[in-house]
């Protein structure tokens, strides 16, 4: 995340509110936004301006996503912005998914729904068995009989496209795909509740499943 090229800092010293500022509002802002009082501006550096945040896949297997009826738009976008960081190649969207179209994707994808090829489809268990008979690995990030922590799971070393598969906010994947899925994945939890967002699980699940796979072997 880049940083901001300024702060601004609130001279009440009762308030002492700092925020960021960015350059489009650096005239339009000449009081603090909580107490009314004057605002001191101090410039910074951007330090990630000279760094190069993009790195190359290299030879690793491809990687698609399975997106099983997800029913926010919040979260779908959410998804295509991970997906993006992580190089997925593609992202199948199945049922009441919410594609890319939706006005309220662009929200949280800020973007990312322009650069990951996607496609619609209505039955995410049709498309779990065409992508299963192309040879494809289903992985399954579901909690339940069978499944392993993401961080313990053994994957070999796989020459083929793998398919991480995310379910429904509610009733999770069809247990009719769980089958198809060569892995079922799960993220430990520490606290009260036995799950993250669906968005937060996956950003986390699909970063390991994408660097835990070791490169093609090229002949």
């Amino acid at each position: 995340m880049a940083s901001s090229s300024a702060r601004a800092e609130c001279t009440n010293p009762e308030c002492n509110f700092r925020f960021p500022l960015p350059s489009n509002l650096r005239k339009s802002i000449d009081f603090c936004p909580k107490c009314k009082s004057p605002i001191r501006v101090q410039e910074q550096a951007d330090s990630d301006k000279e760094m190069n945040l993009r790195i190359e896949k290299n030879n690793r297997p491809p990687l698609y996503v399975l997106l099983d009826n997800i029913r926010s738009t919040y979260n779908v976008g959410s998804i295509f912005r991970s997906a993006d960081g992580a190089g997925v190649d593609k992202i199948y969207v199945c049922g009441v998914s919410p594609s890319p179209d939706h006005p309220r994707i662009a929200k949280t994808a800020l973007g990312a729904e322009y650069s990951v090829d996607w496609e619609y489809c209505p039955n995410a268990l049709v498309t779990a068995k065409m992508l299963s008979e192309r040879g494809c690995i289903l992985s399954a990030l579901e909690v339940g009989s069978g499944a392993v922590p993401v961080f313990n799971a053994d994957f070999p070393v796989l020459n083929k496209t793998n398919v991480l598969v995310i379910g429904n906010e509610i009733s999770g994947i069809d247990s009719e795909i769980l089958p198809l899925c060569s892995y079922k994945l799960w993220i430990p939890m520490a606290g009260y509740k036995r799950s993250l967002n669906v968005a937060c699980a996956f950003s986390i699940a699909v970063y390991i499943l994408q660097y835990s796979l070791k490169p093609v072997q090229r002949i």
